[in-house]
């Protein structure tokens, strides 16, 4: 009779094995849906590393280490002997998204999940425990707490495989790499006034009628009047992914960029610092 001790290992190595033959390099986890520690050989750091959070190096250990960087398509090292304690302690598959070109915008909240609905392209997405996983094809900078409830998963990192979920893959957007996006210091006194700002752009105008444009400009006014904490980066940062959206086509006019400052400013901004925030964005973006 098959010992629940293997059961639970067959089960979480299967799918791994399954992820694998398909390109997606997958880890186990821990209870907590941690990955395992690393080994004594390679505890803080001292194999010098393989790639870890910070420093790549030559570590060539056969156990489940740094993390992440454990993640692999190798079937022989997922069936390892080296790894077959990890599968039967294994609570849960994780995944590393950068390792598969993909990247996963965690939504831990029915608002986060609702504020990507009104601003994100559809794409494939995963029911999760509190709320969805949207998977979109392309790589970017990991990062938490990108907003309220929202998390990016991509390179140097991992997460936790729900399944496949259901919907057409898209392509990662401008507005999802934009939330990683730390605002510069200005590098000196900007203009106080706006003045057409994008006016001379001459790119395509994909927003087909003018209602998409109102619609977004009118979220991100309640994005920033929303804000309780974070005011600053809140602000650039939906300058930011205004910018990336309707910032190449000409579309944009000062009527409605002082919406955006208005908004800036009845959460406490100064002039400066609106126009300042929005000349980095488009400093950024190369605008």
């Amino acid at each position: 009779m098959t010992q629940p001790t293997d059961i639970r290992r067959v089960a979480p190595l299967h799918t791994a094995l399954t992820l694998a033959a398909n390109g997606v390099p997958p880890l186990p986890l821990r209870a907590g849906k941690v990955p395992f520690g690393n080994c004594r050989t390679c505890a803080k750091n001292a194999c010098g590393g393989r790639p870890n959070m910070k420093t790549p190096g030559p570590c060539m250990c056969p156990g489940v280490c740094h993390a992440w960087a454990a993640a692999t398509t190798d079937p022989h090292v997922l069936n390892s002997p080296q790894w077959a304690a990890a599968w039967r302690q294994a609570a849960a598959v994780g995944y590393h998204p950068g390792g598969a070109g993909l990247t996963v915008i965690g939504l831990d909240n029915a608002a986060a999940v609702a504020w990507a609905r009104a601003t994100l392209p559809a794409t494939r997405t995963v029911p999760t425990t509190r709320g969805e996983h949207w998977i979109y094809q392309g790589v970017m900078q990991s990062a938490n707490a990108v907003r309220p409830g929202v998390d990016i998963k991509s390179l140097m990192s991992y997460t936790r495989w729900l399944g496949s979920g259901s919907g057409t893959m898209a392509a990662l957007p401008d507005a999802a790499r934009a939330l990683a996006v730390k605002e510069p210091s200005p590098a000196r006194r900007a203009p106080q006034t706006v003045s057409a700002p994008l006016g001379g752009q001459d790119g395509e105008c994909r927003h087909r009628a003018p209602v998409f444009l109102d619609r977004g400009i009118a979220m991100a006014e309640q994005q920033i009047t929303g804000a309780r904490e974070a005011v600053h980066a809140t602000v650039y940062r939906t300058f930011l992914a205004v910018l990336s959206t309707h910032g190449r086509c000409g579309c944009l006019t000062d009527t409605h960029v002082a919406k955006l400052f208005t908004a800036a400013q009845a959460k406490g901004e100064s002039p400066r610092h609106c126009m300042d925030a929005w000349t980095n964005a488009r400093t950024t973006l190369g605008l």
